[in-house]
């Protein structure tokens, strides 16, 4: 079935899904802030500074008018920054952010909120349903057709269903989950075990290290998780451990490419600079630290990841502290 799907953003992982969905026999258009950058996407087809490898199909339509673009949409896809989703949300007309399906392809918590984008999206809208698009998904990969599995997370199993039918292709496949939080979290806090994986490499560590790191992240993931309320069974899939694996060992993650620059010796700003992107999984780590702290959940690699970030704390030291912690059983949660 044909369906008007409006996106909100245009990175690499909106042109991504905009071309997939366009395949897919959608009517898509796609809202950016940017007037020029619109023009010269309409006219040239390339997204050069994201995506520059991708042709975009004819049909795609770029817009800087947001209530133009939104109006008679029956989905509405957000692949903007966390940070800027609300400021996004607030500029549509109350009259076209009402009845709509509202799908979340972006990773994060909102700092000072500390809200999911599900709390800032029933927050900002009426009587929309959510649900979450997430997995191991690199938009460079997707954008070349190349095999991909993601999951859909929406509390109603027939609106998941619907967005099941409209995603899937011959190299998109995607599943159904009913857990919202943890496909959210999943999402999320894998770019911060990100940062730390691409630290550990840009130290010089090895490949022993960062299997640690991966599998004691999953578990300091899922401890929050079922601390909000998240099936413990969800980080065991594509939003949880699929995707930190994923996001820990590509070439294409912008936040392991960003750890790897601060265990090289840069700073923060310097490697966020460097990336030339939003490097998601630094604000998510002030924001699941607050959580950490609010709920009582010991995450001592959150811990240690803020420590570096904020408090520039040397990322040697910072890693033999937490070798050295109190000797304890493994346990998964």
């Amino acid at each position: 079935m044909n369906r008007k799907i409006t996106l909100l953003g245009g990175g690499s992982w909106g042109t991504a899904l905009a071309k997939l969905l366009s395949e897919n026999g959608h009517q898509v258009t796609v809202w950016l802030r940017d007037e020029n950058q619109c023009i010269e996407l309409n006219r040239e087809r390339v997204n050069k500074k994201y995506l520059p490898k991708i042709q975009i199909p004819d049909n795609i339509i770029f817009t800087s008018n947001i209530n133009g673009a939104v109006k008679d949409a029956e989905m509405l896809l957000i692949v903007t920054p966390t940070q800027k989703i609300r400021s996004v949300l607030k500029q549509i007309d109350t009259e076209h952010k009402k009845d709509k399906i509202i799908i979340n392809a972006s990773k994060g918590i909102e700092i000072g909120t500390l809200c999911l984008v599900s709390d800032i999206v029933k927050e900002e809208t009426t009587d929309c349903t959510f649900a979450v698009l997430s997995g191991p998904s690199h938009a460079e990969e997707v954008g070349l057709s190349l095999p991909t599995a993601i999951t859909v997370a929406c509390d109603d199993k027939k609106i998941s269903e619907k967005i099941q039918d409209t995603f899937m292709s011959s190299y998109f496949r995607v599943y159904t989950n009913e857990d919202v939080i943890g496909a959210e979290l999943g999402g999320a806090l894998k770019n911060i075990i990100a940062l730390g994986a691409g630290i550990s490499d840009g130290i010089g560590y090895g490949d022993n290290a960062k299997a640690a790191l991966i599998n004691r992240g999953i578990v300091e993931i899922a401890r929050l998780g079922i601390a909000m309320g998240a099936d413990v069974h969800t980080f065991y899939g594509l939003t949880g451990i699929g995707d930190l694996i994923v996001t820990c060992t590509s070439k294409h993650s912008r936040n392991y490419n960003a750890g790897n620059l601060i265990g090289q010796g840069l700073k923060k700003d310097e490697a966020i600079k460097k990336i030339g992107m939003v490097v998601e999984g630094i604000p998510t780590t002030y924001a699941a630290y607050e959580l950490s702290k609010k709920l009582d959940v010991d995450m001592p690699i959150v811990g240690a990841m803020y420590d570096v970030l904020e408090n520039d704390a040397d990322v040697k030291e910072t890693v033999n502290k937490l070798m050295l912690r109190d000797k304890k059983d493994e346990k998964m949660l």
